[in-house]
């Protein structure tokens, strides 16, 4: 598995969309904090950028990459190779290589210029959010042979936890008012890693202003240190569980 693992992050250590996302993010991440003197508020404004580009890179690089070296892949089980080292060396280097990316882009500039508060909790939440959204991409791309329908489903999942999703909670919330939706709410939160991790950095910030309801909720009801801990397991389940679900469709598909 290292070996296989270790030719891939190669491969993609050289790929030119790679570099240019560490690039994108890193020129990102420095403007955010030359505009703006106050390293707390570069921060947030840094955290929505995040929010919407690391997933939507993660789930398209991946989906991509996955079609481009289907011949790889199937030139791999064709050797005495175990499928299942086949399959999570794909997800651990694209994982890392992207992880990698997010790290030199958005962690070393949060490292060097805003040390210490969220900056911890922003690098883990953007890290789980890579591997969550990575993940994702294979349960796409696994479902369907065809490369645009994959990319399709792939755009579905993001439309969903960036966009959909939010008016979705809020026409809950509006048309059932008049009833006690804390629970509810809670198990709807839960549904999204975007709004997972958007609310495990705004709890450690403690800025319950910018939280909305379901962040002034998970303060509400767990408080900061709990609600944080709470957050954290879900976002790792939510990073755990898509992968489990792509490889049972990997060991069951013909290739």
């Amino acid at each position: 598995m290292i070996r296989v693992g270790k030719h891939i992050v190669q491969d993609l250590m050289r790929n030119r969309f790679i570099l240019a996302y560490t690039g994108l993010l890193l020129v990102l991440s420095v403007s955010m904090f030359s505009l703006d003197s106050d390293p707390g508020k570069a921060t947030l404004s840094l955290l929505n950028l995040v929010l919407l580009v690391v997933p939507l890179v993660s789930i398209i690089f991946t989906t991509i990459y996955f079609f481009n070296s289907y011949e790889f892949i199937e030139l791999l089980l064709s050797q005495p190779i175990n499928r299942k080292v086949v399959f999570f060396s794909e997800v651990v280097a694209l994982s890392a290589a992207l992880g990698m990316a997010f790290m030199i882009g958005v962690g070393l500039p949060l490292l060097i210029l805003n040390p210490g508060g969220a900056t911890g909790y922003m690098i883990l939440a953007g890290l789980l959010l890579t591997w969550v959204f990575v993940s994702l991409a294979f349960v796409a791309a696994l479902s369907t042979r065809d490369k645009a329908k994959g990319i399709g489903l792939t755009l579905l999942f993001w439309f969903y936890f960036e966009l959909i999703y939010d008016g979705f909670l809020l026409y809950i919330i509006y048309a059932f008012s008049d009833y006690p939706l804390e629970k509810v709410t809670l198990a709807l939160t839960a549904l999204n890693p975007v709004d997972l991790a958007r609310i495990l950095i705004l709890l450690k910030l403690d800025i319950s202003a910018l939280m909305g309801y379901t962040g002034a909720f998970y303060q509400n009801f767990f408080g900061s240190s709990q609600g944080v801990l709470v957050v954290g397991v879900l976002l790792i389940l939510w990073a755990v569980a898509p992968v489990l679900l792509a490889w049972r469709k990997f060991s069951r598909k013909d290739i």
